[in-house]
């Protein structure tokens, strides 16, 4: 399916119903920009100013609602700290100038790390269906300052393997402590490392394919 595009005169909002985990952050709080359960039309940025559809937009972890401005110009900027967020039994909600798989791929992104989901490397909820257990609170690590804590992330999905993640990143539990910071980490994919969220090697005795 490709991407949904509605546009106003003030702002053209993109959705991309793949890449939606269902936070419903959208439908929420704004019920007359993205308006639930109706035939036909459902998104409506007439709604709302620019700044307004840009706020929905920075509520949607996955990057599935994407804005710009009606001459293709960006709203939407890079965050000042480049951070993922370790979700309990969940994903891994990345927020940064990304390059997922060697693509820009804007500065939100959800991607799997129970190992089921049917469009890898990103999220489809299918760590709800297999029951994925997996603490959104891991142990503070002992890491130094960064340098810079910005600028692009660049994250690769190894060959059934891990998220290989590159650039400045601090790691973020589920109620918002940064556990670590890293510029250079392979992260857990298949949903079996005994170290979660970082990767021990476990793909491999669980024959995880990708």
């Amino acid at each position: 399916m490709s991407k949904e595009v509605v546009a106003s005169k003030s702002v053209v909002i993109e959705f991309d119903a793949p890449r939606c985990i269902h936070s419903r952050h959208c439908v929420l709080d704004r019920p007359d920009v993205f308006v639930p359960n109706v035939a036909g039309a459902w998104i409506h940025p007439e709604r709302a100013t620019a700044a307004e559809v840009l706020e929905i937009a920075h509520n949607c972890p996955s990057g599935a609602i994407q804005c710009h401005g009606p001459n293709g110009e960006a709203l939407e900027q890079a965050p000042v700290v480049n951070q993922v967020w370790v979700r309990e039994n969940g994903p891994l909600a990345f927020h940064a100038p990304l390059q997922v798989d060697g693509k820009a791929d804007g500065f939100r992104a959800t991607l799997c790390r129970c190992g089921a989901s049917a469009n890898k490397p990103y999220c489809d909820q299918s760590h709800t269906g297999v029951n994925f257990q997996a603490t959104g609170e891991p142990p503070v690590q002992d890491s130094p300052a960064l340098a810079l804590r910005d600028g692009p992330l660049q994250i690769e999905a190894t060959p059934n393997g891990p998220l290989h993640v590159c650039g400045n990143l601090e790691l973020v539990s589920g109620t918002g402590r940064t556990i670590d910071r890293v510029t250079d980490v392979y992260l857990c994919r298949c949903g079996h490392s005994n170290n979660k969220p970082y990767c021990d090697g476990s793909h491999v005795k669980a024959g995880f394919e990708s």
